[in-house]
């Protein structure tokens, strides 16, 4: 059974980093994935995918500012962030970034806030 585990959010100053991890477990390789987040009230949007080519892709609001990578060895997925703003809060959640979705995890929260 597919399981998708989130972490790595948490309470950030505007300005501030973090670093998130999506932990693939029943799946064999994570060459395709996303990174999505939802803010209350807000749809559940992508904001940023690593294709099986190593391209990454990053929706207009977040780009130059988050950055997707994964480590094949270690199945997992990461989205750095910098320049964080307080309307990046929102739960962000790993899945793939089109097609059959996996279940989703939990989220992991992140709230920018002074």
């Amino acid at each position: 059974q597919v399981q998708l585990v989130e972490s790595g959010g948490g309470l950030v100053q505007p300005g501030g980093s973090l670093r998130l991890s999506c932990t693939a477990q029943g799946i064999g390789f994570i060459n395709y994935m996303g990174w999505y987040r939802q803010a209350p009230g807000n749809k559940r949007e992508l904001v940023a995918a690593i294709l099986n080519s190593g391209e990454t892709n990053y929706v207009d609001s977040v780009k130059d500012r988050f950055f997707i990578a994964r480590n094949n060895a270690r199945n997992t997925v990461y989205l750095q962030m910098t320049r964080l703003k307080p309307e990046d809060t929102a739960v962000y959640y790993c899945n793939m970034p089109s097609g059959s979705l996996y279940p989703w995890g939990q989220g992991t929260q992140v709230t920018v806030s002074s």
